[in-house]
């Protein structure tokens, strides 16, 4: 499964981290509408809370299917278009958040994502292990109505490679990354967010994204490992510039 193993290694189906004396497991991915309105973007400045302003320069981009599909053995195929700056909502039963995504640093990742929420992967999925003061997992469609068992263990049907970007860290709160397992090109369609920096997950896993609007939203995600009721994603949506 990847998943966080103790806030070192973060993130997948037995993912593992070590992290403030729990035993975590790497958040990784497989082992084991709202309207098209303008989104933030990732130049708005932020308001005293810490969150960005709504932008009115980004157009959402058009779902690829009607329905969730959750299954693609042959992988991602390019969405991503050339110099576009893209940005996406997060959509959850308690409120949305706003992300810039890291498309030019982190393209294959970015692509990835966009690639699923355009197909609706994401709805209807847990945030299935949720560590007060360090991350939120999700992504894993074995979450939507399998059993408890099997969540962190999930993945949308292929696997891609680590990303690392020297510049790029887990240096604050609501930082995107990926989940794997112990294998570092293992990512999927589990990601994370961080509650608060965590160094020690440098340039081990991907980073490709900053929240920039919902922080009240991301701190309020049903923690749990798992979450008797947890939070669930309703939509996401991408849009582009």
């Amino acid at each position: 499964m990847q998943r966080v193993i103790t806030q070192v290694s973060v993130l997948t189906s037995t993912v593992v981290l070590m992290a403030c004396g729990s035993t975590a497991v790497h958040p990784s991915d497989g082992g084991t509408q709202t309207d098209g309105g303008a989104q933030t973007a990732k130049d708005a400045s932020p308001d005293a809370s810490g969150d960005a302003s709504k932008p009115t320069t980004f157009s959402q981009v058009a779902y690829l299917s009607t329905s969730p599909e959750r299954s693609f053995p042959g992988g991602a195929t390019q969405v991503l278009e050339a110099d576009k700056d893209y940005i996406a909502t997060i959509e959850t039963d308690i409120g949305s958040m706003d992300f810039d995504l890291y498309e030019k640093d982190t393209p294959v990742t970015v692509n990835s994502f966009v690639f699923l929420a355009l197909h609706h992967f994401y709805e209807g999925i847990a945030f299935h292990r949720v560590i007060d003061g360090f991350m939120a997992q999700s992504g894993d469609p074995n979450s939507v109505s399998g059993s408890p068992s099997t969540w962190g263990t999930g993945g949308p049907g292929y696997k891609f490679v680590l990303e690392v970007v020297p510049t790029l860290n887990f240096d604050a709160a609501g930082v995107l990354g990926m989940a794997r397992t112990s294998s570092p090109n293992t990512n999927g369609s589990q990601f994370f967010i961080t509650f608060a920096a965590a160094t020690n997950l440098d340039q081990q896993y991907t980073v490709w994204g900053k929240l920039t609007s919902g922080s009240d939203v991301l701190n309020n995600i049903v923690k749990g490992e798992p979450p008797a009721t947890p939070t669930r994603i309703k939509e996401v949506r991408i849009s582009a510039k």
